[in-house]
């Protein structure tokens, strides 16, 4: 174990239990724990897992537009390259820390073996309020991070994508700087980029179309329709929106949305189209006056059929976990269930699609970037929501099977799967020296 692994202080024993709501590492150790209780893992082969391989932390000084220079805290934490090389979102946000981004990217390890694709998992992020700088700033910003992780993105090591806050634009920042330094272009280097500089087709869909073909297979084995079913989606941004027209065309009935300037809420349904419209106009709902506004706590509550939490973590847990009134929750976002939470629906037997199968259309699609970028031959539309569609639809009925047999809820199912996957390919690997 390296020294910024054990800078980190991890346990010999992982613990039963969590230490507050906000704690991402805890909860990642509980889940873990489970997994690994259920698959017999000695505590040693549970630590491994829960170990990253790699913490870099970086401060990177940024010139702002009136003078000043600040300091911005980075960080990339590389999970494990098991499977892989390793892969992950870069977020930008105010609540971004060390234990967070580790959280992260054991989750996207999951993910990734879950529904099996050759990488490992990592996640990056930047401790900022990405919404009180210009656009100069972020570009900045961006470069300089990505300067300072020069020897850790590498296209065979270490692919970033998009996450919180950051889109087509940071990528293709990313993708530039990145290739200034090399003195070629390396399209591979970065996930998630604009189509003129090597993205894919389907890129902007995907996250939002992996929640829906999660939420489309739980209907139809259930044997219900989705034609009217009442659907609330807390975050109606990068997946929500995506998700909400795709659920609107299949007939559902969007009644709530909601992002940073509180939400919406319109029993009859709301007009999907025209939030659409009015979003890519103002950016964000907070003047939209079509609908009667609601906090996201109130449409957290709000008596629906499925519940989409797609914006970031903890927003489900036990202080409000016994109110939902939701059929049915579908992780958009990561971690947005805690595992008190978990316990309190499973009782009152609110089933929950966990992050790590709902939203792993953007770690699929991002996969099917990296292949086309490396062979300089790219797919059709048709081809990328295909083999998504397949690969998405293949992990589901894995984790339905092992839930069914085994009488676990989903999330834990779907844990199980993934470790099991690591698990068996850390060993025929072998551990060197």
């Amino acid at each position: 174990m390296n020294e910024s692994t054990r800078a980190l202080n991890f346990p010999n024993h992982l613990p039963a239990q969590y230490k507050g709501r906000r704690d991402l590492l805890g909860q990642a150790r509980v889940r873990l724990d489970l997994a690994g209780e259920m698959l017999q893992l000695p505590s040693g082969e549970r630590l491994r897992l829960f170990a990253p391989e790699r913490v870099i932390q970086t401060f990177s000084p940024v010139r702002m537009d009136d003078g000043e220079i600040r300091v911005f805290p980075g960080y990339r934490v590389e999970h494990s390259n098991t499977l892989g090389p390793y892969y992950g979102g870069i977020r930008y946000h105010q609540e971004v820390d060390q234990d967070a981004i580790t959280a992260l990217a054991m989750l996207m390890t999951w993910q990734c073996a879950l529904v099996g694709i050759p990488f490992g998992g990592a996640k990056g992020g930047v401790t900022v309020d990405p919404y009180t700088l210009s656009e100069g700033e972020l570009e900045r910003l961006t470069r300089r991070y990505t300067t300072d992780m020069a020897l850790v993105f590498d296209p065979l090591r270490d692919i970033p994508r998009p996450d919180v806050s950051t889109s087509e634009r940071e990528m293709a920042w990313i993708m530039d700087t990145i290739s200034v330094n090399r003195g070629y272009a390396v399209a591979g280097s970065v996930t998630g980029k604009p189509l003129a500089i090597g993205g894919t087709q389907g890129n902007r869909e995907a996250p939002g179309y992996g929640v829906f073909l999660a939420i489309q297979e739980y209907y139809d084995r259930a044997n219900k329709r989705l034609h009217g079913a009442s659907v609330a989606i807390e975050g109606f941004g990068k997946i929500g929106r995506v998700a909400a027209q795709l659920l609107d065309q299949d007939g559902a009935k969007i009644v709530a949305v909601s992002d940073r300037s509180g939400g919406i809420h319109d029993p009859e349904g709301l007009d999907v189209r025209d939030l659409l419209q009015y979003v890519q106009h103002h950016r964000d709902l907070g003047g939209y006056a079509v609908a009667k506004r609601i906090t996201e706590a109130e449409l957290l509550l709000l008596d629906v059929d499925i519940l989409i939490p797609a914006s970031l973590p903890c927003q489900i847990t036990k202080s409000n976990a016994d109110q939902i009134r939701a059929g049915l929750i579908c992780e958009g976002a990561n971690m947005p269930v805690t595992p008190e939470a978990d316990r309190i629906l499973n009782a009152r037997g609110v089933p929950v699609i966990p992050d790590i199968l709902a939203n792993a259309g953007g770690a699929i699609v991002g996969y099917f970037e990296w292949v086309q970028d490396n062979n300089q031959l790219f797919w059709t539309e048709e081809e990328v929501f295909s083999r998504l569609k397949s690969l998405q639809l293949r992990a589901y009925h894995k984790v339905q099977r092992r839930a069914e047999r085994d009488g676990l809820p989903l999330r834990l199912a779907a844990h199980i799967e993934a470790l099991n996957h690591v698990v068996q390919a850390a060993n025929l690997r072998g551990l060197y020296p």
